[in-house]
C-alpha cells in the first residue's frame, strides 16, 4: 500500500508504476525517496526484469528518475546466496549521477518487417543504454593486415564502449505503455543533457 510518506515525496504516477511492478514496492519507494533529496522528478521509468537461474527465479527492478540536476538510478534485486538463505533477502542500491556527467543516451530500435515500416512507428522494441563513465565494455578482435598471405601476429584492436546500464523494453512483453514511457524518458534525458 502507498503510505502517506511516499505520497508526499514521490509523484503519484511513479508510485503507481512501482506498485504495478510488484517487487517490494515499499522498499523500492523508500530507496528512491531517500536518494531524491527533495528534488522534483521530471520523468521516470520503472522496469521489472525476471530471470531464471537454474531452478531459481530472480526478480530485478530498476527505477530511473530524471530530476532537474540528476539522473537517479535505483536497483532492487533478490539476493543470491549459496546455499540459499533461510529467508528471502533483497538488496537495493541507488546511484545519483549529475546530468553534466551523463555522457550518452542510446536507443536501439528493433523493427520487424522494415520493408513495411510505417513512419512514426519506431518499432515494437527498444534497448535504452545510458552511459556516464562508470562501466566500460572492451571489445577486442585479432588485428589483421590487408595481405592475405601474412601470418604475422598483429596484436589486437578493439573499441571501448560506455555501457553503464541497458534496459530492453518490448511491447510484446512489457506493453505499449511501457514502450512509450521508455521513449519519453530517453527523449527527456537526451534533451536535459544537451542543455549542459
Amino acid at each position: 500500500m502507498t503510505s502517506a510518506h511516499h505520497a508526499t515525496v514521490l509523484p503519484q504516477n511513479l508510485m503507481a508504476d512501482i506498485e504495478q511492478a510488484g517487487y517490494y514496492p515499499a522498499l523500492v519507494a523508500d530507496v528512491v525517496a531517500a536518494a531524491l533529496g527533495g528534488e522534483r522528478i521530471d520523468n521516470h521509468l520503472v522496469h521489472l526484469e525476471t530471470t531464471f537461474d537454474r531452478d531459481v527465479v530472480r526478480r530485478h527492478v530498476t527505477v530511473l528518475a530524471l530530476t532537474p540536476t540528476r539522473l537517479l538510478i535505483a536497483h532492487a534485486d533478490d539476493h543470491a546466496d549459496d546455499p540459499p538463505a533461510p529467508q528471502d533477502v533483497a538488496t537495493a542500491t541507488t546511484e545519483a549521477i549529475p546530468l553534466t556527467a551523463v555522457r550518452g543516451v542510446m536507443l536501439t530500435h528493433v523493427v520487424a518487417r522494415p520493408d513495411q515500416y510505417v513512419p512514426g512507428a519506431l518499432g515494437r522494441e527498444v534497448t535504452l543504454t545510458l552511459g556516464w563513465g562508470t562501466v566500460s565494455r572492451v571489445d577486442l578482435v585479432p588485428a589483421s593486415c590487408s595481405d592475405p598471405d601474412c601470418d604475422a601476429d598483429h596484436g589486437y584492436e578493439g573499441t571501448i564502449t560506455g555501457d553503464d546500464i541497458a534496459l530492453r523494453i518490448a511491447a510484446a512483453a512489457d506493453g505499449d505503455d511501457q514502450l512509450a514511457r521508455a521513449l519519453s524518458f530517453a527523449r527527456d534525458l537526451s534533451s536535459a543533457i544537451g542543455q549542459g
